[in-house]
């Protein structure tokens, strides 16, 4: 279990002041002159050096993705650094309790992670529904411009440096990275087609890199007490602390900072309450946000909560938003509510998605009241492999992976209400 000591969100609850003075009190803004001395070069390899993975969903290297930034800007081309607040996935809400109450940590953050790129400039890209976040986060940039942290000659360093909030208007296609750059530039939120990636030709076709909120936040605290502490939590290749938001049917939902690779048994016991009416009544968890398959309760209770181990039950890390679901939960009625909203939210780009998605719920629904043919479940299987894989972002993937999951897991209750819902018919044939 993590130490309070080595908590690097020392304020996820609110107890204290968010505010730039608040901030300062827990170490945040400390000789932040001395971390950009370090040079570029040292800067990444420490986050390198760290382990740390992009805590956005994907798990991608957090300094490697650092390092394919251009080592000098042709002229008229600076880069830019976005960071991607729009957190929509649901059961998704960590980086909202880091905007809420820790703003100060994402903006310095912001800070040193621009200047290990070389960026011009960073842009926050805050979701659209986060209206009193966005105004924290408005405030806090504004006191950190005010004490001389951001704008020309950036904490004293000679570094000129600035950040923009800008809020999205609700659509969960632009969290995806090249969708969000789209909607910076004032267009409809539509994936790119990658190559060529950001970090070659991203926002206002400059060289752009796209972190998560708790990527970005993490990295100061990372060069102030050193890669090795960091790198000290969790498994090979799973390395840190993580902010895991648990939902649903256990005692006490929360937020909170754990280390990696945590078992899940400990992480609810711990920090939760326990599951509502006990281990015995634990049905199914999803363990990374709505896109990733769900694991069964008997399987999920001692697998260690990190990217290899999700992935060793047949799921993933995501986001770290376990949703927990007890026995009272009607599974088929929850994975086909996660069917809408995929097909609500797929931008139509591409066809697979934009006609499949639609398919995939209707065929849900009907399986869901039991209105359906044994056939149809398998048909259900391959039109999600077609969906899979096939679009120009994840959305599909994330559309077919929770259906995936239950037909997996859960096929035989997906029988059961087929064959109770014809019962009657075959018994008047006989």
């Amino acid at each position: 279990m993590l130490a309070d000591k080595d908590r690097i969100f020392t304020n996820v609850y609110g107890y204290q002041d968010w505010g730039v003075d608040g901030a300062i009190m827990r170490g945040d803004w400390d000789n932040t002159k001395d971390l950009l001395a370090l040079g570029r070069d040292a800067i990444i390899q420490t986050i390198k050096d760290s382990g740390l993975r992009g805590r956005g969903g994907a798990g991608f290297p957090t300094g490697m993705k650092w390092s394919f930034m251009p080592k000098e800007n042709k002229p008229g081309k600076p880069s830019f650094l976005v960071i991607n607040a729009d957190e929509s996935e649901p059961g998704s809400c960590k980086d909202r309790e880091i905007i809420r109450h820790d703003p100060h940590k994402l903006i310095e953050g912001a800070l040193v992670a621009g200047f290990a790129m070389g960026a011009r400039a960073a842009y926050i890209y805050i979701r659209g529904e986060y209206i009193r976040e966005a105004e924290t986060l408005f405030a806090a940039v504004q006191q950190a411009y005010d004490r001389g942290f951001l704008g020309k000659n950036a904490c004293g360093s000679g570094y000129d440096y600035d950040v923009f909030v800008h809020r999205g208007a609700g659509a969960y296609i632009c969290g995806e990275e090249t969708a969000m750059l789209e909607s910076l530039e004032g267009k409809k939120g539509q994936p790119r087609l990658k190559p060529p990636f950001p970090a070659g030709v991203g926002l206002f076709g400059c060289p752009t890199t796209v972190n998560n909120v708790e990527s970005i936040a993490v990295a100061p605290t990372i060069l102030r007490r050193g890669a090795a502490w960091f790198s000290s939590f969790g498994n090979e290749n799973n390395r840190g602390t993580k902010l895991f938001q648990i939902s649903g049917h256990v005692n006490k939902p929360c937020v909170v900072e754990e280390a990696m690779s945590i078992s899940f048994e400990e992480l609810i016991e711990k920090h939760c309450g326990g599951i509502r009416g006990g281990w015995d009544n634990l049905l199914a968890v999803i363990p990374g946000g709505s896109s990733v398959p769900l694991v069964p309760g008997d399987q999920i209770r001692n697998v260690a909560m990190d990217f290899d181990g999700l992935r060793a039950v047949g799921s993933g890390l995501g986001t770290a938003a376990v949703i927990v679901m007890d026995k009272s939960t009607d599974i088929v009625r929850a994975i086909s509510r996660l069917s809408y909203f995929y097909k609500h939210e797929s931008c139509g780009q591409c066809t697979p998605c934009r006609e499949g998605t639609g398919w995939m719920w209707r065929v849900m629904e009907r399986l869901r009241e039991g209105n359906a043919a044994i056939e149809e479940i398998d048909m259900l299987q391959q039109v999600t492999k077609q969906v899979e894989g096939h679009t120009i972002c994840a959305l599909g993937d994330a559309a077919a992976w929770p259906i995936q999951g239950l037909i997996r897991h859960f096929r035989p209750e997906l029988e059961r209400r087929i064959n109770e819902r014809n019962a009657p018919e075959l018994q008047a044939a006989e």
